[in-house]
Protein backbone atom coordinates (compact mmCIF):
# COMPACT_ATOMS: atom_id res chain seq x y z
CA UNK A 1 0.00 0.00 0.00
CA UNK A 2 2.77 2.53 1.15
CA UNK A 3 3.95 2.53 -3.26
CA UNK A 4 0.88 3.67 -3.77
CA UNK A 5 1.27 7.36 -2.47
CA UNK A 6 3.48 7.76 -5.30
CA UNK A 7 0.67 7.53 -8.27
CA UNK A 8 -0.46 10.87 -7.66
CA UNK A 9 3.13 12.06 -7.92
CA UNK A 10 3.88 10.10 -11.02
CA UNK A 11 0.72 12.07 -12.34
CA UNK A 12 1.60 15.56 -11.25
CA UNK A 13 4.86 14.88 -13.16
CA UNK A 14 3.01 13.83 -16.08
CA UNK A 15 0.79 17.11 -16.00
CA UNK A 16 3.87 19.18 -15.99
CA UNK A 17 4.93 17.31 -18.87
CA UNK A 18 1.53 18.23 -21.14
CA UNK A 19 1.71 21.57 -19.80
CA UNK A 20 5.13 21.93 -21.33
CA UNK A 21 4.33 20.20 -24.42
CA UNK A 22 0.96 22.54 -24.49
CA UNK A 23 3.15 25.74 -23.79
CA UNK A 24 5.81 25.08 -26.50
CA UNK A 25 2.95 24.07 -28.74
CA UNK A 26 1.39 27.80 -28.64
CA UNK A 27 4.45 29.83 -27.58
CA UNK A 28 6.52 28.73 -30.39
CA UNK A 29 3.81 29.57 -33.35
CA UNK A 30 3.34 32.60 -31.05
CA UNK A 31 7.10 33.65 -31.57
CA UNK A 32 7.63 32.66 -35.04
CA UNK A 33 4.28 34.89 -35.86
CA UNK A 34 5.86 37.81 -33.75
CA UNK A 35 9.29 37.50 -35.69
CA UNK A 36 6.91 37.67 -39.43
CA UNK A 37 5.82 40.89 -37.98
CA UNK A 38 9.49 42.17 -37.69
CA UNK A 39 9.63 41.72 -33.75
CA UNK A 40 13.05 40.55 -32.80
CA UNK A 41 12.50 37.85 -29.96
CA UNK A 42 15.66 38.10 -28.95
CA UNK A 43 15.33 40.92 -27.30
CA UNK A 44 12.80 38.97 -24.95
CA UNK A 45 15.44 36.68 -23.98
CA UNK A 46 14.83 36.85 -20.40
CA UNK A 47 11.72 35.82 -18.61
CA UNK A 48 10.80 38.96 -17.25
CA UNK A 49 10.24 40.77 -20.64
CA UNK A 50 8.26 38.11 -22.32
CA UNK A 51 5.04 39.27 -19.97
CA UNK A 52 2.61 40.59 -22.09
CA UNK A 53 4.18 39.98 -26.14
CA UNK A 54 2.33 36.99 -26.37
CA UNK A 55 -1.62 37.05 -26.27
CA UNK A 56 -3.25 36.37 -23.32
CA UNK A 57 -3.95 32.46 -24.19
CA UNK A 58 -0.74 31.84 -24.98
CA UNK A 59 0.61 33.47 -21.56
CA UNK A 60 -1.97 31.80 -19.66
CA UNK A 61 -0.47 28.09 -20.55
CA UNK A 62 3.00 29.54 -19.72
CA UNK A 63 1.82 30.83 -16.20
CA UNK A 64 0.33 27.78 -15.52
CA UNK A 65 3.11 25.54 -16.41
CA UNK A 66 5.16 28.14 -14.01
CA UNK A 67 2.95 27.26 -11.37
CA UNK A 68 3.36 23.61 -11.24
CA UNK A 69 6.33 24.25 -9.97
CA UNK A 70 5.73 26.20 -7.18
CA UNK A 71 2.75 24.50 -4.51
CA UNK A 72 3.21 21.33 -6.37
CA UNK A 73 6.98 21.11 -4.60
CA UNK A 74 5.68 20.80 -1.39
CA UNK A 75 3.35 18.57 -2.61
CA UNK A 76 5.84 16.49 -4.07
CA UNK A 77 8.06 16.35 -0.80
CA UNK A 78 5.51 15.50 1.36
CA UNK A 79 4.23 12.55 -0.62
CA UNK A 80 8.03 11.59 -0.83
CA UNK A 81 7.85 11.78 2.99
CA UNK A 82 4.96 10.07 3.53
CA UNK A 83 6.28 7.08 1.12
CA UNK A 84 9.58 7.57 2.80
CA UNK A 85 8.24 6.54 6.65
CA UNK A 86 6.01 4.41 5.36
CA UNK A 87 3.17 6.29 6.40
CA UNK A 88 0.68 5.88 3.53
CA UNK A 89 -2.66 5.77 4.43
CA UNK A 90 -6.53 6.15 2.89
CA UNK A 91 -6.92 9.29 4.38
CA UNK A 92 -2.84 10.67 2.87
CA UNK A 93 -4.53 8.71 -0.50
CA UNK A 94 -7.57 10.69 -0.79
CA UNK A 95 -6.04 13.62 -0.25
CA UNK A 96 -3.22 13.17 -2.82
CA UNK A 97 -5.90 12.63 -5.62
CA UNK A 98 -7.86 14.78 -4.72
CA UNK A 99 -5.14 17.45 -4.38
CA UNK A 100 -4.15 16.05 -8.14
CA UNK A 101 -7.83 16.31 -9.17
CA UNK A 102 -8.00 19.52 -8.41
CA UNK A 103 -4.63 20.46 -9.96
CA UNK A 104 -5.13 18.86 -12.88
CA UNK A 105 -8.80 20.77 -13.32
CA UNK A 106 -6.40 24.21 -11.82
CA UNK A 107 -4.39 23.54 -15.13
CA UNK A 108 -6.94 23.30 -17.61
CA UNK A 109 -9.21 26.49 -16.47
CA UNK A 110 -6.42 28.78 -16.47
CA UNK A 111 -5.09 27.06 -20.25
CA UNK A 112 -8.39 28.17 -21.53
CA UNK A 113 -11.22 29.90 -19.76
CA UNK A 114 -9.10 31.73 -17.12
CA UNK A 115 -11.96 32.42 -14.48
CA UNK A 116 -9.71 33.94 -12.15
CA UNK A 117 -12.29 33.37 -9.17
CA UNK A 118 -12.80 30.18 -9.77
CA UNK A 119 -9.36 29.29 -10.38
CA UNK A 120 -8.69 30.77 -6.97
CA UNK A 121 -11.16 28.58 -5.01
CA UNK A 122 -9.56 25.51 -6.70
CA UNK A 123 -5.99 26.60 -5.74
CA UNK A 124 -7.22 27.05 -1.89
CA UNK A 125 -9.30 23.87 -2.31
CA UNK A 126 -5.81 21.87 -3.41
CA UNK A 127 -4.08 23.91 -0.12
CA UNK A 128 -6.56 22.11 2.19
CA UNK A 129 -5.79 18.73 0.76
CA UNK A 130 -2.01 19.17 1.01
CA UNK A 131 -2.85 21.07 4.54
CA UNK A 132 -4.14 17.81 5.98
CA UNK A 133 -1.46 15.96 4.49
CA UNK A 134 1.41 17.97 6.15
CA UNK A 135 0.34 18.07 9.36
CA UNK A 136 -0.53 14.92 9.96
CA UNK A 137 2.69 13.91 9.22
CA UNK A 138 3.39 16.68 11.76
CA UNK A 139 1.77 15.53 14.06
CA UNK A 140 3.42 12.13 13.77
CA UNK A 141 7.03 13.55 13.44
CA UNK A 142 7.53 16.03 15.78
Amino acid sequence: MNDLILQPAIIMCVLSFVMMVWMYATRLPAAKKLEEDGVDVQKFSHPASIGGIFPSKVERVADNYNHLFEQPTIFYAISFIIWGLNHTDVLHLYCAWTYVVIRIIHSILQATINLVWFRFSLFMLSWIALAIMIFREALIII
